[in-house]
């Protein structure tokens, strides 16, 4: 698989996770912000790691009819509701989901957008691999599955750089770790537009009660070994 970022093993990522739940508009604008200053050479490029409060998210792909819960419904369960830049239909991000936005800079040469988002799948397939969990793909659906569930959701946004060639993604993966999670948000949404297949997690498949800090560390070795980064890990 032809890995897309710009650079070699000597590339320094900085990984950041935020220990308090963060609400999904203060993670967007610090998304936009980062993204600014990597453009312009001010930032070094960023993995966040978090999680988000409870949030319905619609990408570009919306179909709101996805969305199972009305207004009041939605105000009683304490979820909020987003119209997002990202690609994709509707998703769930709340407690006990382990959130990651790859903030990279990736060089117009030898770009393959695709190669970005198979490398992201590949990084969880990979660590899940290490606890024994088998994952993989389905070939019509971005993410990742085990089996005909889902573990892990992946939408993403490339910006284009203003200030170089290329593009700064933004946006990125939601992994589920907690067990209930599955019935505590994506029942009120047909996530994904996809009706015929579920949704699973880390901690349903396994038996364990790993959580989601420990997940986030756990994962920053395949992400480094997927994008031949140096990962700078930077305090919470």
């Amino acid at each position: 698989m032809k890995n897309t970022c710009h650079g070699g093993p000597e590339r320094v990522l900085e990984a950041r996770y935020i220990g308090s739940m963060v609400d999904y508009a203060e993670g967007w604008e610090l998304q936009k912000k980062y993204v600014k200053q990597i453009d312009q050479g001010e930032r070094a490029e960023t993995l966040l790691l978090l999680q988000h409060s409870p949030t319905y998210t619609m990408g570009t792909d919306r179909h709101p009819e996805h969305l199972l819960l009305n207004e009041e419904q939605l105000k009683e369960k304490g979820i909020s509701l987003f119209q997002i830049d990202r690609g994709g239909d509707i998703t769930y991000h709340g407690p006990g989901q382990l959130v990651g936005y790859p903030l990279l800079y990736l060089d117009t040469v030898g770009l393959d957008l695709h190669a970005y988002l198979r490398s992201l799948e590949q990084s969880i397939i990979d660590w899940l691999a290490e606890h024994g969990i088998k994952a993989g793909r389905k070939p019509e659906y971005t993410g990742v599955w085990v089996g005909d569930e889902k573990i892990a959701a992946i939408g993403v946004k490339f910006n284009r750089a203003r200030n170089r060639k290329g593009f700064i993604t933004s946006h990125g993966f939601a992994l589920n770790i907690a067990e209930g999670i599955a019935s505590e948000g994506f029942s009120g949404i047909i996530p994904c537009g996809i009706e015929q297949y579920g949704v699973t997690s880390f901690n349903a498949l396994t038996g364990l009660s790993l959580t989601v800090e420990e997940a986030a560390h756990g994962l920053l070795p395949h992400f480094a070994g997927q994008f031949q980064c140096k990962l700078l890990e930077q305090e919470k």
